[in-house]
């Protein structure tokens, strides 16, 4: 896997870049700033980018900003939003305009290396992996629930969805069995109105309503 790194701490930048080489993951580029990220993603094509929010020269939203050109000048183009913060306005925009290869999480809340690297792996595998907290301020802001017709168990199984985790690491989250939770996710989905299709793609789908954001 080839990555493109942009964080303007040149610590963390390195570090990162450690990190993911002990994976076997190469960084073909690491940059600070937007500008930096887009060239390098159109010179490397990489299979993601790790995108701080906050860069120069605002230290804002600069990040997620170059995240979105880039998933427009290159359709689902995977970036994982690595960040201190929810910048709420352009994470909903970033969600919002792709159903694969989406991830958001705070580096506060990333609990060790093992789940850092699975999140860079599912996302540019086109999967998604969003923190919690995250969930919770986007779902916070919006104005309508498209889940409401959702149980309170459906519902938490969706949020776990939502952090990219597979029906056997929900079931270990909730205690439940594997064909509890098989049937929550086959009420969500119907719930939801999603018709069959590929099952990774119904779960994204599924996580983009619950979002409000699908």
């Amino acid at each position: 896997m080839r990555v493109v790194i942009a964080e303007d701490s040149v610590l963390l930048r390195a570090g990162v870049q450690r990190l993911l080489a002990d994976e076997g993951i190469e960084t073909v580029a690491a940059v600070e700033d937007g500008d930096s990220l887009l060239d390098a993603i159109a010179e490397h094509r990489p299979d993601l980018a790790v995108v701080d929010v906050r860069m120069p020269p605002t230290f804002t939203d600069e990040g997620l900003r170059a995240s979105i050109e880039a998933r427009k000048r290159i359709p689902n183009f995977p970036v994982l939003v690595l960040s201190q913060y929810v910048e709420e306005r352009y994470a909903v925009e970033l969600l919002a305009g792709g159903a694969s290869g989406v991830g958001y999480l705070l580096k506060e809340r990333v609990a060790d290396v093992a789940e850092f690297v699975d999140a860079v792996r599912r996302v540019a595998a086109g999967g998604t992996s969003i923190d919690h907290e995250v969930i919770s301020q986007l779902m916070a802001r919006s104005r309508r629930n498209p889940v409401d017709a959702l149980t309170q168990r459906e519902r938490e199984v969706l949020a776990l969805m939502a952090q990219g985790m597979a029906n056997t690491a929900i079931a270990k989250s909730l205690v439940v069995s594997d064909g509890a939770v098989e049937k929550h996710v086959g009420n969500i989905f119907a719930k939801l109105g999603l018709e069959p299709s590929s099952s990774e793609h119904r779960r994204v789908r599924a996580v983009l309503a619950f979002l409000n954001l699908g």
